[in-house]
């Protein structure tokens, strides 16, 4: 699972002398460098010190908007530069809702093993109800920012609860508990493009499935950190049911989402002016191009390796974003 699941705790004691701070924090985080400290244990229970996962809740957002104002640039206006900005907010806000759900669901869990006793609810940094209402706090945040929407967009919202709620569960019931995230990240694609266009039009659901894709190429590989520990625990996921097999898998997963994103780009904008069908089409491919070069980096048994690529998906995912933003301001000068 992603940063929203798996955190390679410190030991306790290692944990109590950095102050709390968690494993896979970067030393140039801001919770740990600028935050108030009485509020770092909230902040870390929300991941707010590593965005990754925010990232990857919020590109499938922007890649939805970019491409509904691509093939609708009529409806243009003020409003798309808030729904740009509501996204990136919203997905802060909810990306910090799910993984507080998602580490009260697992404090069981999580106190048995060692690598992540140093959580906050484990650690004893936050109890579960001060947790619990850490976790309604964000979500009242972020509904206020998704009642700014189309009534369609807030009832897609709305929906994405139940993916939220199952999504920590998965891992016990399912060897694929990759796909419950993946349903749930990328909610963004049809969300934004409704949030636009009041409608879920077929390229948003092509986007939604080529993200689906993308959670599980990324989410594999970064599971593939803990797949001892998750065997000894009793954690399903996809990089413990592939094994050797991975490779195949990903590249499956790499040629699916591409084509689905593709496949989208051109459904939007068989209309829309050549150049900016073409920049729709340059975004699918770079998109493959940088998934491809992940996969030739890859070393599934060495855990730094795994965690750099999964990271670098940010880069992966802003490729189609800069491309559909072209393609949109093509097609608004165009149309003109």
């Amino acid at each position: 699972m992603t940063e929203t699941d798996h955190n390679h705790g410190l030991s306790p004691d290692t944990s109590v002398q950095s102050g709390g701070r968690v494993a896979d924090a970067t030393d140039a985080n801001w919770v740990d460098r600028f935050a108030p400290p009485a509020t770092r244990p909230y902040l870390r229970l929300s991941r707010a010190d590593r965005p990754a996962g925010t990232w990857l809740l919020l590109l499938p957002c922007w890649w939805g908007l970019g491409l509904a104002v691509a093939s609708m640039p009529q409806l243009a206006g003020p409003q798309t530069l808030w729904i740009a900005t509501g996204c990136a907010i919203g997905a802060f806000l909810m990306r910090g809702a799910g993984c507080t759900w998602n580490d009260i669901a697992d404090r069981k869990i999580d106190a048995s093993v060692a690598r992540t006793k140093s959580r906050p609810i484990p650690s004893g940094q936050v109890s579960v109800n001060g947790a619990l209402v850490w976790m309604v706090i964000q979500s009242l945040l972020a509904f206020g920012i998704l009642l700014t929407f189309h009534p369609m967009a807030i009832a897609l919202g709305i929906g994405s609860l139940l993916l939220v709620a199952i999504y920590p569960f998965a891992k016990r019931f399912t060897w694929w508990p990759q796909v419950f995230l993946g349903l749930a990240f990328n909610w963004g694609a049809l969300l934004a493009w409704a949030a636009y266009s009041g409608t879920v039009g077929k390229p948003a659901i092509l986007l939604y499935a080529a993200g689906i894709g993308w959670t599980l190429f990324y989410d594999t590989i970064y599971a593939h950190q803990d797949k001892e520990d998750d065997a000894l625990i009793g954690v399903k996921s996809t990089a413990r049911l592939f094994g050797e097999t991975t490779g195949r898998w990903l590249f499956g997963f790499l040629v699916a989402s591409v084509c689905l994103m593709g496949m989208a780009a051109v459904l939007a904008l068989i209309s829309a002016p050549p150049v900016a069908l073409l920049a729709g089409l340059g975004g699918a491919w770079g998109f493959g191009w940088h998934l491809a070069r992940q996969m030739r980096m890859l070393r599934l048994d060495e855990p730094d390796v795994c965690l750099q690529l999964f990271r670098s998906n940010r880069e992966a995912g802003l490729i189609p974003v800069l491309a559909f933003c072209l393609a949109a301001a093509s097609a608004i000068l165009l149309s003109a």
